[in-house]
């Protein structure tokens, strides 16, 4: 069996399309993709609920690994909106060799990944993520599950896929967009920020559909992963 980290159902909903025999349980998904077991779990954004959720995950399903997946921001110039993105820090070295075989003809890029502790927007948050880290992309939850998959000696393979660049930015500011502690977006804040900004309309509807685009990507890959892996 094969566990799936997600931080929220947006990402996962290609896969959860295609999955057969869907059983919920709890905060657990689970189902099966060409006779494949797997079990979907969403973490929520950052890693405040990442351990809990994932010792859950971890002690009823006895998963074989665990692919950490969703959307990264990149912080170098050189990704796009789309790309996938397989992370060398944090993911098993066999997994991770498998997984580049794999997904060849989809061209990932092996890449340093940084966790942070909050969403990041601006130009320099970024280039200083990319200066001090070393890093390529970000996210906000791979580190601390990393770090509970060690502790139960269960291989992890850190796939994701660029939804934000320094050139294709969010649309509004992130805590207009998602409130982290509420784990939710605040729609009236949202309703106000447009109406104060009516040209973040257009910019909201264009990054609809660039995380359309960044999701059918990801969601391909991860059906491609299952089957083989």
């Amino acid at each position: 069996m094969i566990g799936i980290t997600f931080a929220l159902p947006s990402e996962s909903s290609g896969v959860v399309r295609r999955l057969q025999a869907v059983q919920h349980h709890g905060k657990l998904l689970s189902g099966r993709i060409d006779s494949r077991d797997l079990t979907i779990l969403h973490t929520g954004v950052g890693a405040r609920d990442c351990n809990e959720r994932l010792e859950i995950l971890l002690h009823k399903t006895r998963p074989s690994l665990v692919i950490s997946s969703g959307f990264a921001g990149a912080v170098a110039e050189q990704l796009r909106v789309g790309d996938l993105i397989l992370a060398e820090n944090f993911s098993d070295s066999g997994l991770l060799a498998n997984a580049d075989r794999i997904l060849g003809d989809r061209r990932p890029r092996v890449v340093k990944l940084f966790t942070s502790t909050s969403i990041i927007d601006s130009i320099d948050e970024r280039n200083e993520i990319a200066r001090v880290a070393g890093a390529e992309a970000v996210d906000m939850e791979t580190g601390a599950i990393a770090d509970v998959c060690r502790v139960h000696g269960v291989p992890l393979l850190s796939l994701r896929v660029i939804s934000d660049t320094t050139s294709q930015p969010f649309p509004a500011p992130p805590s207009v967009l998602f409130d982290v502690e509420r784990q939710r977006t605040n729609f009236g804040g949202l309703f106000a920020y447009l109406l104060r900004d009516p040209g973040s309309v257009w910019r909201l509807f264009r990054f609809g559909r660039q995380i359309a685009r960044a999701r059918a990507s990801l969601t391909d890959a991860i059906i491609a992963l299952v089957k083989e892996l």
